[in-house]
């Protein structure tokens, strides 16, 4: 008798035992499957990770300040600002020579005294001697790339004023960042473009020679820029 019920507790310890193990190891299977019961998910805490940095942020500063005081600097340093020129004269008049006749100019040094400096300094230095117009558009002429493709030069801050661009105007080149334009590459206007207007540095205006620019080609010298005292 004795024995019946020694076997009996065994018998049922092991049935409880084995219903406990099933029980808890679905538990522990659902806790890291889906919600749709298929491929088992990352834990939350997995979201979470983050690249942990060298530097740990400034007192008083957040990562996200750094980061936006980083771009600044940055900014600043591709948008270089000057001071206006002193002892620009009002206007000066200018001649480019080119292998297709001369353009003669007037120079707004009173509405662009940084960009006619600019302009005068690199014409008297002989910079723009034997470069080309890289770019002839039914509307507009484009020179002064020591490259020659559009793409060189250096960089200078945009000077806007009030001039309209008219037939002739005497523009600055520059690209999507209105603040900065390139310091050598020009452009002349041959016709009326008043989309231009409030976007670009107007620094000149063709005064004679108007048959020359439009008769200008991709490749056409500049032979030089003259500048009269």
């Amino acid at each position: 008798m004795t024995k019946f019920y020694v076997a009996l507790t065994v018998i049922l310890i092991a049935v409880f035992g084995s219903i406990l193990y099933t029980t808890q190891g679905e538990s522990i299977k659902k806790s890291f499957m889906s919600s749709d019961g298929g491929i088992p998910t990352l834990p939350p805490e997995a979201s979470a990770l983050r690249v942990i940095p060298t530097q740990a942020p400034g007192e008083g500063q957040s990562a996200n300040g750094q980061e936006q005081a980083a771009q600044q600097q940055q900014s600043n340093a591709t948008a270089p600002t000057f001071g206006v020129e002193e002892g620009v004269k009002a206007s000066y008049s200018a001649t480019i020579k080119t292998s297709k006749g001369s353009i003669k100019l007037t120079l707004f040094g009173k509405d662009a005294p940084n960009t006619v400096k600019n302009f005068l300094n690199k014409a008297q230095s002989g910079f723009y001697n034997n470069l080309t117009f890289h770019r002839v558009e039914d509307w507009v002429i484009q020179g002064g790339d020591p490259k020659g493709n559009g793409t060189g030069g250096g960089l200078m801050q945009t000077e806007m004023n009030q001039l309209p661009f008219v037939e002739g105007s005497l523009g600055v080149a520059r690209g999507s960042d209105i603040r900065i334009s390139n310091d050598s590459q020009f452009f002349i206007t041959k016709n009326e473009a008043s989309h231009l207007n409030g976007q670009y540095t107007n620094f000149g205006q063709v005064t004679e020679g108007m048959s020359v620019v439009n008769n200008i080609r991709i490749g056409d010298k500049i032979f030089s820029i003259t500048i009269e005292k």
